[in-house]
C-alpha cells in the first residue's frame, strides 16, 4: 500500500502561557491545517491511501493546563456511534479543527491520522475528575476516507506536558483499513512503555502502526529515526511515523518503516516540512529471524591483554566502557547481571576512538524506565571522557558481532550510521539465552550499533 507521513514545521503561538479566547486560538491552529491541506492533497495526488500528521502538530506546546484550553476541541472518546464531523458539524460545539480534518479525508479520499488537543467533561463525583471539571487530553483522531472518525486514542506516558491528563485507563484503539488491515495507533513517548504500546500489539497481533510524535533526538541511543525503526524491526511491524520539525529544538526525524528497510528524514540544517510517500508491503505473517551462525564465545585467554575498563555518562546513565583499539579483536564488559560481547574487524584503522559500553539499571533522568544495553558507540573525540557524547558523523567500516545474555524479551536493535542514516543487520536474534547481531560491513562510518534492552517489570 502506499502511505505518507508529514514532518510539519509548526507554527507556534509566540506566547504559549498566555491566555487567549477560541477564535485567535482558532485562527493559529487554521494557519497549520492550511498547511496540513496543501499537504493531503499532495499525498492524495501520490496514491497514498493513508497520511499521518506528527504530535503537537496544530496547536503547538509549551502551554499550562489553562492557556491550552481556547485550543481543545471536544471530543466524545465513547462515542460508540459512527461520526462524520465534515458532514454533521452540528453534533457537537467546539469540534472546528476535526471538522477540518474530516473534510480533508473526504475531500480527498485518504485514511487520516493526527494529533490534536481534546477537552471532556467530567462530573466531581468522578474520584479523578480535575479540579477544574474537565479531562484534557493529548490525542490522536484517526479517519477513514469517507471523513468518518473511526478512532480516537489519548496519550498514556505524558512527557512532561502539564497541560494534560493521563486518562484513566490505558487506550487500546486501532481502526480497520481495505488495504493493509488493522492499524494500532500511540503517541511519542508510548514507543518507551510496555503500556499500551507493546500490550496492543500482542493482543490484537497488529502488523501497521500510526504513530504521531514530536520527539527531541537524543543520541547515541534514542535518536527519533534509529529508534522508529528499531521498534519495526523488534516487533515485525511497519511504522508511519511522523515528528515535529524544529531542529533548534532537536526535533526531526520521521519515516515509513517496515523491517527491512525504510524511507526516512532526518535534517538539522534546514526550515520547513517534509512529506515523504512511499508504498511498502502489508506485513501477513510473521517471519522466522534468520538467526544465522552461533555467535562464537569470547574465550579466557583473551582475558590478559583485554584493556581496562573506564566508567563514563551515556544518556544520563553512567555505562561501563572497554575501549576497541586496533583493526580487530574480541571484547567482554559486564555490568550487575549483564554481559556484553563483541567481535569486530575494521577495515582501515581510522583515527576515531569506538567503545564497547553497558548498562543494566534503571533510567531515571526525563522519565523513569528500566534499561539493558550493549552499545558499540564512537566517542566525541580520543579521550575516554568523550565516550558518550552526540557524534553525527563517522568514516570507520566495522564488522562486527555484538551480543548479551539480556534477561528481557524486549530488545531493540540499533545501527546507525554516519549522517544519521541507518543500516540493516545481517543476522540478529537469540541464540542460547543471548540476543545477538552482526554486521559484514556497514554502509558508512559507524556511529552506534546497540542492543538496547527494555525490562519493562522492572520499571
Amino acid at each position: 500500500y502506499v502511505a505518507a507521513v508529514y514532518e510539519h514545521e509548526s507554527i507556534l503561538s509566540p506566547n504559549p502561557t498566555v491566555l487567549v479566547d477560541r477564535r485567535s486560538a482558532l485562527e493559529l491552529m487554521g494557519r497549520n491545517l492550511d498547511i496540513y491541506e496543501q499537504q493531503v492533497v499532495a499525498a492524495a495526488s501520490q496514491g497514498a491511501q493513508i497520511i499521518v500528521f506528527p504530535e503537537d502538530g496544530i496547536h503547538g506546546f509549551n502551554f499550562t493546563r489553562s492557556s491550552i484550553y481556547p485550543y481543545l476541541d471536544f471530543v466524545l472518546h465513547s462515542h460508540s456511534g459512527k461520526w462524520n464531523p465534515c458532514r454533521e458539524p452540528y453534533l457537537f460545539n467546539d469540534t472546528e479543527v476535526i471538522q477540518r480534518l474530516s473534510c480533508m479525508a473526504l475531500k480527498n479520499k485518504i485514511f487520516l491520522v493526527a494529533n490534536l488537543g481534546t477537552k471532556q467533561p467530567c462530573e466531581h463525583t468522578d474520584p479523578q475528575c480535575p479540579p477544574d471539571g474537565r479531562y484534557q487530553f493529548n490525542t490522536n483522531v484517526a479517519f477513514d476516507d469517507d471523513g468518518t472518525l473511526v478512532a480516537t486514542y489519548r496519550k498514556h506516558n505524558l512527557y512532561f506536558e502539564y497541560a494534560f491528563d493521563t486518562p484513566p485507563e490505558p487506550d487500546y484503539k486501532l481502526f480497520d483499513t481495505p488495504f493493509a488491515g488493522k492499524f494500532g495507533m500511540f503517541t511519542c513517548f508510548d514507543i518507551l512503555f510496555f503500556e499500551p504500546a507493546v500490550n496492543l500489539i500482542r493482543q490484537y497481533n497488529l502488523k501497521q502502526i500510526v504513530y504521531p510524535t514530536a520527539w527531541m533526538n537524543q543520541l547515541p541511543l534514542l535518536s527519533a529515526v534509529e529508534f522508529q525503526q528499531a521498534f519495526a524491526t523488534a516487533f515485525n511491524v511497519n511504522i508511519l511515523a511522523a515528528n515535529i520539525h524544529h531542529p533548534t529544538l532537536g526535533m526531526t526525524g520521521s519515516g515509513i518503516y517496515t523491517p527491512v528497510k525504510s524511507f526516512i528524514y532526518h535534517n538539522m540544517e534546514s526550515y520547513g516540512g517534509k512529506l515523504i510517500v512511499a508504498e511498502i508491503p502489508v506485513i501477513t505473517t510473521d517471519h522466522e529471524t534468520n538467526l544465522g551462525k552461533t555467535p562464537g564465545r569470547v574465550s579466557g585467554k583473551g582475558n590478559a591483554q583485554l584493556p581496562p575498563p573506564f566508567y563514563a555518562e551515556m544518556m544520563y546513565d553512567n555505562f561501563t566502557f572497554v575501549p576497541v583499539w586496533g583493526e580487530k579483536g574480541e571484547l567482554q564488559v559486564c555490568a550487575n547481571t549483564l554481559c556484553c560481547y563483541l567481535n569486530y574487524r575494521r577495515a582501515v584503522l581510522t583515527d576515531e576512538l569506538y567503545a564497547l559500553g553497558v548498562f543494566d539499571g534503571l533510567h531515571t533522568v526525563h522519565g523513569t524506565y528500566y534499561v539493558q544495553a550493549c552499545a558499540l558507540v564512537k566517542c566525541g573525540g580520543l579521550s575516554f571522557s568523550t565516550c558518550g557524547q552526540e557524534v553525527t558523523d563517522a568514516t570507520a567500516v566495522i564488522d562486527f558481532q555484538l551480543w548479551g545474555n539480556m534477561s528481557t524479551p524486549y530488545i531493540f536493535p540499533l545501527l546507525l550510521t554516519s549522517g544519521i542514516t541507518l543500516d540493516f543487520a545481517d543476522h540478529m536474534g537469540w541464540k542460547n539465552n543471548y540476543y545477538f547481531i552482526s554486521k559484514n560491513k556497514t554502509s558508512s562510518g559507524l556511529l552506534t550499533a546497540a542492543l538496547y534492552g527494555r525490562w519493562y517489570e522492572k520499571d
